[in-house]
């Protein structure tokens, strides 16, 4: 009977929970549906029709249309920048985070927590020192200027990967020294392929933040030769006010590579916030 009990609540407990999730599901995806539905709506259907009609017929002019804006430039820079920065940031806070984790210097826990601090600055401050200092090295509008302020690792890139390989077992790393192994070896050969669920995870990050950068590039570039994807949309929004179907087809073209790059690597993300043992 006690049995019984617990399983008819918890039959009921889910028939509770299942409603709930699938109304938070409809209220997440339904903006990013109700965007591709305008995004291949006839622009004249759009303009005197409601907005949650079928587009009749559907269309790919909006799509088309994008190439005429030189959308696909913007797509070259934004794709061009995003690997820059990915390379740089994996690269320079991997072995930031591999000093402040593993490494024995005078004042090493002082100035990561110092560094760390910094995340409470607002990005917004640091806006005008930084074109101050672009304008000042003559990078305005160019390629440098949008990639040399994220190149060189983040507090928080560096953190998440420091807590990291300090949970990395000292016998793996005292066995590579004691095979020979110098500094870097243990770093490319041990630390670097234990780390690699974290690692895919940060890559992950920087690429979505990037590839959605909007402030900076706005600031320090104008127009169309080092225009980035988020740029090119506001000025749709702007030139063409009431073509919606339009910005929704460059929002689209804008969040289809970031949904491959989640579904791809997911696995891997979910690995690395899962508590796992090293043998």
């Amino acid at each position: 009977m006690t049995s019984s009990r617990a399983r008819l609540r918890r039959v009921a407990s889910r028939a509770a929970i299942y409603p709930a999730l699938l109304l938070g599901a409809i209220l997440v995806l339904a903006p990013f549906a109700l965007g591709l539905l305008t995004s291949i709506t006839p622009a004249e259907q759009f303009a005197t029709g409601s907005p949650l009609s079928l587009p009749s017929p559907p269309t790919v002019a909006n799509y088309a249309a994008l190439g005429d804006n030189g959308f696909g430039r913007a797509i070259v820079v934004t794709a061009l920048t995003t690997a820059v920065i990915l390379v740089g940031q994996l690269t320079f806070s991997v072995l930031a985070a591999y000093a402040f984790a593993r490494l024995e210097f005078p004042g090493r826990d002082a100035l990561f927590w110092v560094y760390v601090a910094t995340l409470m600055v607002p990005a917004t401050v640091t806006v005008v020192p930084l074109y101050l200092m672009m304008a000042e090295a003559g990078l305005r509008n160019t390629f440098w200027a949008l990639v040399l302020p994220f190149m060189f690792g983040s507090p928080y890139a560096i953190f998440l990967l420091r807590e990291y390989m300090r949970a990395i077992p000292g016998d793996l790393i005292r066995a590579a020294r004691m095979d020979g192994a110098n500094t870097l070896d243990v770093l490319v050969h041990v630390v670097v392929p234990a780390s690699k669920p974290i690692l895919v995870t940060l890559a992950l990050i920087t690429v979505v933040s990037q590839w959605n950068n909007f402030m900076w590039p706005l600031v320090i570039t104008s127009g169309d030769t080092w225009r980035v994807l988020t740029v090119a949309t506001a000025g749709l929004q702007s030139r063409y006010d009431a073509q919606w179907t339009l910005v929704m087809a460059a929002t689209t073209v804008a969040i289809v590579p970031l949904i491959v790059l989640f579904v791809a690597l997911g696995r891997l993300v979910t690995r690395s916030i899962v508590v796992t043992g090293l043998k």
